[in-house]
């Protein structure tokens, strides 16, 4: 089979992990290639609600090899700690997750750090998860980062702890913080090093070596596009590449692995956080949104801001992703509205934008123009069959389609996995239909 990547084409939020999970069987790896703890991935299975953080949603079938890479910030508590929730569910098989040794680690005086940038920048502040995301991936880029495999060396991991917690400290005590524990950060950190040498290897080279055999991937985004360093709206995003550079990046694989991006898309837009939203909708209709959504965040509970469908920002997306197909979420939240809204384009100083702009103040200031369609009485979910669809969902679907030119080859329904439409004729052989519609493949769950 192919090797295929699934990322979000919105703000995040998109609803990747269900679809990580329901298109799991058809690989024999899942690979996360960037982001870190702030990243929730929700997957309902059986009735439970299973929320996943670092581990890549692959972990809940058996046998599937489970991969962290280099372009991902590791908490290693925060990785335990999912470890633990996850035995709940009875799930075992953690000799399948392997760690790239050179992912770089979260340590607390990320979150100190962060949490002060965030307190002194008052209303201007990005509203970050405070997981210490951003501060461990500028130690990355300023060569003073504590690696994964550091582990693996107690004396190089003592040596990086002292030189680093000296100069936070300096920074922390500068505006009145408290002195952090060069010793106690050690110890804690050569603990958890002890539980986790058993997971770290060179990723990069066991994804060669594995694709070489013949191996099919399944390659993890979290976030979405348009919170990318790069190609977000900046400053408003977050500190990785969630886009399709990501992977290379984050794993260390050629772009000749990738066989196809497959785009998740939710039916409406969602945001969480600070930052210019041009199809966010207030009032009634919004609340309806997310209310019936569950909008709020997998991490931080917060609720999610809610507008209508930016084929603007999703034909952008489509762009610079080079996706082809594209998989639509939430769909059944729709549902019984009278009509609904897609935007087709930007106004901006009287004329039309022409293209997804990633500037603060241009897209503060743009007017969203709609095509206005009819919505459907007749609820969705849980539809496993596109040609039982109503006609006006179809209509959603077509319009969607022409407006950011890809094809919609996946519709979610529902939360669970059966709640699912597969258009056969759009995925071309990249998912093996038969291992992920098999009703006797066993799960852990």
């Amino acid at each position: 089979m192919a090797n295929c990547v699934v990322l979000g084409m919105q703000w995040g939020d998109e609803g990747k992990g269900k679809i990580v999970d329901l298109i799991t069987p058809s690989f024999d790896a899942v690979a996360r290639y960037q982001g870190g703890p702030n990243a929730g991935h929700t997957v309902h299975v059986k009735g439970k609600k299973i929320i996943l953080h670092l581990i890549p949603s692959g972990i809940l079938h058996k046998n599937k090899l489970c991969l962290i890479g280099n372009g991902v910030v590791f908490n290693p508590k925060s990785f335990l700690n999912e470890m633990e929730q996850l035995r709940e569910f009875g799930v075992e098989n953690f000799d399948n997750i392997v760690i790239s040794k050179n992912a770089h680690l979260i340590l607390p005086y990320h979150f100190e750090i962060e949490s002060l940038i965030e307190e002194r920048m008052g209303d201007n502040k990005i509203g970050t998860t405070l997981r210490g995301i951003g501060p461990a991936y500028v130690d990355k880029m300023n060569r003073c980062g504590v690696k994964v495999g550091d582990f693996l060396n107690e004396k190089v991991l003592k040596e990086k702890i002292e030189l680093n917690v000296a100069e936070k400290n300096d920074y922390l005590i500068h505006f009145g913080k408290a002195r952090l524990d060069a010793d106690a950060i050690f110890r804690e950190f050569l603990d958890y090093a002890s539980q986790i040498k058993r997971h770290i290897k060179d990723v990069s080279y066991l994804l060669y070596d594995k694709m070489r055999e013949g191996c099919s991937v399944l390659f993890e985004g979290a976030q979405g596009t348009l919170l990318d360093i790069d190609h977000g709206t900046y400053p408003f995003v977050t500190a990785s590449n969630p886009t399709i550079g990501g992977v290379c990046t984050g794993l260390g694989i050629s772009p000749y692995d990738i066989d196809a991006v497959f785009g998740v898309s939710k039916a409406y837009n969602t945001r969480v956080g600070a930052g210019p939203f041009p199809t966010e909708i207030q009032g009634e209709t919004g609340n309806y949104l997310r209310e019936k959504g569950s909008e709020f965040g997998a991490t931080t509970g917060r609720p999610r801001r809610c507008g209508w469908y930016d084929a603007v920002a999703a034909a952008y997306a489509v762009r610079i992703n080079g996706i082809k197909k594209i998989i639509l979420t939430k769909a059944d939240v729709l549902d019984g509205l009278e009509e609904l809204k897609i935007c087709e384009g930007y106004r901006y100083k009287g004329g039309l934008f022409p293209s997804f702009p990633t500037e603060k103040w241009i897209l503060e200031k743009v007017e969203a123009q709609y095509r206005t369609v009819k919505g459907w009485k007749e609820p969705i979910d849980g539809f496993q069959d596109f040609a039982s669809l109503p006609q006006a969902f179809k209509d959603y679907i077509a319009n969607i389609e022409e407006l950011i030119q890809a094809e919609v080859a996946i519709i979610s329904t529902g939360k669970d996995r059966h709640e699912t439409i597969f258009r056969d004729e759009k995925l071309e052989g990249l998912v093996n239909l038969e291992a992920v519609k098999d009703e006797q493949f066993v799960d852990q769950i």
